[in-house]
């Protein structure tokens, strides 16, 4: 980052000899490791998030939320690549030399803290999103617009805390043109500030609570799952048990071995003792005196006056619209189908599937990966941003400056390592890399 020049006037230049930065003196072993190591360097960031970036244009699995901010991330760690990488390179190589012009140093700077502060910002945009999706899940919105706001503004963002450098913020009295360096101080914290202490917290802890929300819906997943009844077969059962039926009357079964008989009538059961007998009838009930009386039989209760009958017979109501009729009487209906698993099923909708959506598969797999990039990007540029706010704030506490260069170059590392990472913890990456792969051996 752009904060990787000494805020003295020693800084990388310390202990280097009288000769040593000219432009025609020689490489020597460490000139030609630097070089080779910055090339090497160079080439990996340049192939790796290029071919990220292809990946999820072409191959449709890929194209999620969440892997919209990672492309994000390798464009910024491309530019990175691409417009920081050569030129400090080239000055490691001159062993800290500048040896080109004061405004292409500043420019040089703003590309520097602009591109680290948009990919920290990039993961804390990551992580806005998912705690939106797991935390406020109908309101969110995976068709992308959402998801390229965040980007739109987490670019902004990045080159309003670069656009001081640009404004003149270097154009200080007394600036040495061979070091290529930011010259404020309070600039050097306010810019650490916004980039990397002030969005880290805020970007755990939103991970914190995503993945404790995630990690508590699927536990409330499962136990639905677990507790719920074995559904009913939807397809036909096995067919009734035939019941034996009586040798007087075909259509009514014999009666339960259970119930006494009545001795005048073998297939009928006895009449309950708790009720009242007719006298002209031993074996019948008396009717109830709520029920009227049918005109020629006083003893016998006029029928139900229920709904109206089918002309086919007494005990046929009319059929129910909308289910089979019978094939008996065409004017009945069927009773097997008159259960309420005959009905069609109405789809859910759109609405009571929005409810049920919360993560898809493809989600959960890019958010596994989430955690690795953003452990890889704390453990490359935290000893970088605790060494240079430190000479900012204490300019008499002394850095040695292999230090100072061994923590910038392992923050430039990590542009390498995203797409690593994405090809060992994310089967889908990994599946189109290897076809990529196989496309260049051909």
């Amino acid at each position: 980052m752009g904060n990787r020049s000494a805020a003295d006037a020693g800084g990388l230049l310390a202990g280097r000899g009288p000769d040593a930065g000219a432009p025609g003196a020689g490489l020597g072993v460490a000139g030609s490791a630097v070089l080779a190591g910055g090339v090497l360097l160079i080439g990996a960031v340049l192939a790796g998030n290029s071919l990220v970036c292809v990946s999820v244009a072409s191959e449709r699995a890929l194209q999620t939320p969440t892997n919209y901010f990672i492309v994000s991330l390798a464009a910024a760690d491309l530019l990175l690549a691409l417009l920081v990488l050569p030129l400090f390179v080239y000055s490691e190589v001159q062993d800290g030399t500048w040896l080109f012009s004061p405004r292409l140093c500043d420019a040089l700077m703003a590309m520097d803290v602009m591109l680290c502060t948009a990919s920290i910002f990039n993961l804390c945009a990551i992580s806005v999103d998912r705690f939106v999706a797991v935390a406020v899940p109908l309101r969110y919105n995976r068709q992308g617009r959402r998801q390229l706001l965040l980007i739109g503004a987490t670019w902004l963002l990045s080159a309003a805390v670069a656009a001081p450098v640009l404004c003149g913020l270097n154009d200080v009295r007394g600036r040495d043109p061979a070091v290529c360096r930011l010259e404020d101080r309070d600039y050097v914290v306010y810019s650490s500030v916004c980039s990397f202490f002030l969005p880290c917290p805020l970007m755990l802890l939103l991970y914190w609570a995503t993945f404790r929300g995630l990690r508590r819906w699927g536990a409330t997943r499962r136990a639905k799952l677990h507790g719920r009844a074995p559904r009913r077969p939807s397809g036909p059962g096995p067919p009734a048990p035939d019941l034996p039926q009586s040798p007087g009357c075909p259509d009514c079964p014999l009666p339960s071995p259970h119930l006494p008989q009545s001795p005048g009538c073998p297939d009928c059961p006895l009449p309950s003792p708790h009720l009242p007998q007719s006298p002209g009838c031993p074996d019948c009930p008396l009717p109830s005196p709520h029920l009227p009386q049918s005109p020629g039989c006083p003893d016998c209760p006029l029928p139900p006056q229920g709904p109206p009958q089918s002309p086919c017979g007494l005990d046929c109501p009319f059929p129910t619209r909308g289910l089979p009729q019978s094939s008996c009487c065409p004017h009945c209906s069927s009773p097997d189908d008159a259960i309420p698993e005959a009905l069609p099923h109405r789809p859910p909708t759109p609405a009571r599937r929005r409810t049920r959506a919360k993560i898809t598969g493809r989600e959960r797999k890019a958010m596994r990966v989430l955690p690795v990039v953003v452990g890889a990007f704390l453990v490359c540029w935290t000893p970088f941003f605790v060494v240079h706010i430190t000479r900012a704030l204490c300019p008499a506490c002394f850095m040695p400056p292999r230090l100072v260069s061994a923590v910038t170059w392992l923050g430039y590392v990590n542009s390498a390592l995203n797409p690593v990472i994405y090809t060992v913890f994310n089967t889908e990456f990994r599946n189109v890399f290897r076809k990529a792969r196989r496309l260049c051996c051909c």
